[in-house]
């Protein structure tokens, strides 16, 4: 019952209040709105300023973390620093190893004549074998050879193998193969025993390395041109 009245009478007391006279309020009134603006501007310092504060920090959290994984793989490799150089040297060792099966320039000629030889110990026949128009990449240079050859799939299979067991680099490419026609006008079910004989098209490509330096730009070119001009022109001047 106390809580009844009491509740009664702080619902009086807002009750017939003036609200254009704030000295005549009643004290429970004034309290309560005291404490009610007091928890709007605690309410409103948090969300303008906590909550900002909170995003700070979520963010120096974030970059901690960040350099923390940042310090441990640094930490992680020179630890291993040894190990990585080691790795290193073995690998600029196989990277030579692999440079000195590129053939150069003046080389060519006798990995036509290994694929030649190759090719007639496969028991092949050339119709013909060129050099195609040589690609320079970034590293490297490719020279693609053209190759004609005639026999059985047996010899084909025998002529990629051994062409694959060369001590250079060679690759095969673009292969086709088609049947001869039959000579002397020879009929179907004829009592020759021979095998067929077939025709292969297939392109080799051969590496070299590419030690050349890349050209220079158009732009650089014209700028060293007029460079060169004008000292011409203030030599000229000058006697």
């Amino acid at each position: 019952m106390n809580m009844e009245a009491k509740f009664q009478e702080l619902t009086a007391s807002f009750r017939g209040v003036n609200w254009n006279n704030p000295g005549s309020w009643p004290v429970v009134v004034k309290l309560t709105i005291w404490l009610s603006a007091f928890a709007v501007v605690i309410f409103a310092g948090y969300f303008m300023f906590v909550t900002e504060l909170n995003k700070q920090v979520e963010g120096e959290r974030k970059k901690q973390d960040a350099l923390l994984k940042d310090y441990e793989e640094k930490a992680f490799k020179a630890m291993n620093l040894d190990a990585y150089k080691k790795q290193l040297a073995d690998m600029e060792e196989a990277f030579g190893a692999l440079l000195r099966q590129l053939p150069k320039d003046t080389e060519v000629p006798s990995l036509l004549e290994d694929i030649t030889h190759t090719g007639l110990g496969s028991g092949l026949e050339f119709a013909s074998i060129d050099l195609g128009t040589e690609a320079k990449r970034e590293f490297y240079a490719e020279l693609p050879i053209n190759i004609k050859v005639s026999g059985d799939y047996h010899g084909f299979g025998a002529f990629v193998s051994g062409i694959a067991a060369l001590p250079r680099i060679v690759t095969l490419h673009d292969f086709s193969i088609s049947a001869q026609a039959a000579k002397g006008g020879s009929k179907k079910g004829a009592s020759d025993t021979r095998a067929r004989v077939l025709d292969m098209v297939i392109t080799a490509r051969t590496y070299r390395y590419n030690d050349e330096a890349p050209p220079e730009p158009a732009a650089d070119k014209g700028k060293k041109g007029k460079k060169a001009k004008k000292d011409k022109k203030s030599k000229e001047g000058g006697k």
